[in-house]
């Protein structure tokens, strides 16, 4: 048994991940700010009974400090999400995601505590593009669209040096990171600071990038999180999901269950240690199929908004190649995608959903972050 500290424990990926840790029969402590956005001020019900909770935030250091005083473990899964509203709360995403790292990091550094081991949450946003194959050119990690090619509408990828449409292939870990939003340069921030101590003081750092995760617990309440609870929450309130460019841009989506089993092989395994991994399934899926599958899950006929605006960052393809994951951790996912979303929407009946997308929208139009 291990003494194991999960920051951000009574969120989405957190709660499952502390309700595995419970049933594998470790101590479990759970440090949690309950963000407003997402939980609306409440502990939830889902919150593991078993599992000992700390109600405070990450650059708290005294109450940090005294939650990290007998844990083996760390899983650092506090942050703030959204890749839009990074860009214009930008004081309160560094001091969520960055500054409540470093606080983390410094109390590791200078107190006295048993951790072992440390695992990040990273996340794929820090690629910017995936990465895609020029027929004549080769492989291609292209910069973001530029402004002058999104108001032509013309939404697919060119090769910077014949003009070519790009196919999009896998994107591995060794792509460079091309950050395009505030919440992708945390993201970053967390990761490498969290490798660059923990090989310093000896500490077995493990970074993990997730794809785009979904599944129960998902906060439907909050605008700004995955695009599948998003959606789900607008298809229960009865409108229409909104998608941006045109709907065939594509994501890897992967079921939390299958990102809570990642992190059990890298907390469990010495290969992972000082490792960065990508999380997801490998499989492309464009954002209009979520949309479709969605509705037809919920019985209802209701057809996605297609706007053909462009929200300013935006990454046009982009999902993960897991051979490094597959070879040094076993890691395979389970869930299958139609599985996934059919578990999504169940859990969605008893969950109480509020649209708060076109609030959104209109704090994205009023920055000038949405053309």
């Amino acid at each position: 048994m291990s003494r194991i500290l999960v920051t951000g424990g009574a969120g989405f990926i957190g709660s499952f991940m502390a309700d595995e840790l419970v049933k594998k029969g470790h101590f479990v402590r759970i440090f949690d700010n309950l963000e407003e956005q997402v939980h609306l001020g409440k502990i939830p019900d889902y919150l593991n009974k078993n599992a000992e909770f700390v109600n405070n935030g990450m650059t708290n250091y005294d109450a940090l400090k005294d939650a990290i005083a007998d844990i083996d473990i760390v899983i650092h899964l506090a942050a703030v999400v959204g890749v839009g509203q990074s860009m214009y709360a930008i004081q309160k995403y560094v001091n969520s995601n960055t500054l409540g790292t470093a606080v983390l990091l410094d109390i590791l550094a200078n107190e006295e505590h048993d951790v072992k081991k440390l695992l990040v949450a990273s996340s794929m946003s820090t690629y910017g593009e995936g990465s895609y194959n020029c027929s004549k050119c080769g492989l291609i990690e292209p910069k973001l669209r530029d402004e002058g090619q999104m108001s032509k509408k013309e939404w697919e990828v060119k090769c910077p040096k014949c003009i070519s449409v790009l196919k999009p292939i896998p994107t591995t870990e060794e792509k460079k990171q091309d950050i395009n939003s505030i919440y992708a340069l945390t993201k970053k921030d967390q990761e490498d600071m969290c490798l660059m101590v923990g090989k310093s003081y000896g500490i077995k750092a493990v970074a993990l990038r997730y794809f785009n995760v979904y599944g129960p617990r998902q906060s439907l309440s909050n605008p700004y999180t995955g695009v599948a609870a998003i959606f789900l929450s607008r298809i229960k309130n009865n409108k229409q999901p909104v998608i941006f460019e045109d709907g065939l841009q594509t994501r890897d989506f992967i079921s939390v269950h299958d990102i809570v089993s990642a992190n059990l092989l890298a907390m469990e395994s010495n290969s992972a240690n000082y490792e960065i991994f990508n999380v997801g399934t490998g499989n492309q899926i464009t954002i209009k199929s979520i949309a479709e599958a969605l509705a037809k899950l919920c019985n209802k006929d209701i057809k996605p908004s297609i706007t053909h605006n462009f929200r300013r960052g935006d990454v046009r393809h982009c999902f993960a190649d897991i051979t490094k994951i597959k070879n040094k951790l076993g890691f395979s996912p389970k869930i299958s995608f139609e599985d996934g979303m059919r578990e999504l929407v169940q859990w969605s009946e008893t969950a109480a959903s509020y649209d708060k997308v076109s609030i959104a929208t209109e704090e994205l139009k009023k920055k000038g972050l949405l053309l």
